[in-house]
């Protein structure tokens, strides 16, 4: 399983030097935030990431009250998918890539921007549930 998100960490690395090159003029590193699923913290991802030189943010052990892609991305995409019915793996990709591209910037800065009012109610809410 860790060589698949390998794999696709690589293929991340070469999408941002591609499409985007003159980011690491702008910044002095990649951030990455990820949860600590087994995957994503099994040694040879770690030492990837570290060849990388990509600062890997801390997380808390899991929680959908802060998983950015939970609270915000897939919230967002559950939502697009209510009745849609695909027939086929090419269909479901097609649609996906399509909801990908009908969103701006903004929408996954907003996001980000909200992540850490998201860690800031869990921390105060002691271990309690809320919405």
């Amino acid at each position: 399983m860790e060589d698949r998100y390998r794999l696709q960490l690589m293929r991340l690395s070469r999408s941002l030097k591609e499409k985007w090159p003159l980011y690491k003029q702008r910044h002095d590193k990649e951030i990455l935030l990820q949860d600590n699923a087994r995957p994503h913290v099994a040694k040879p991802v770690k030492t990837y990431l570290e060849t990388l030189q990509w600062e890997v943010l801390p997380h808390p052990p899991y929680s959908p009250d802060i998983a950015p892609a939970d609270f915000h991305l897939f919230r967002s995409l559950a939502h697009g998918l209510v009745d849609k019915r695909f027939h086929s793996f090419e269909e479901a990709k097609k649609w996906i890539d399509s909801w990908i591209a009908s969103k701006d910037m903004p929408f996954f800065r907003r996001g980000i921007y909200i992540l850490p009012e998201k860690w800031e109610k869990v921390v105060a809410s002691d271990g309690q549930y809320f919405k």
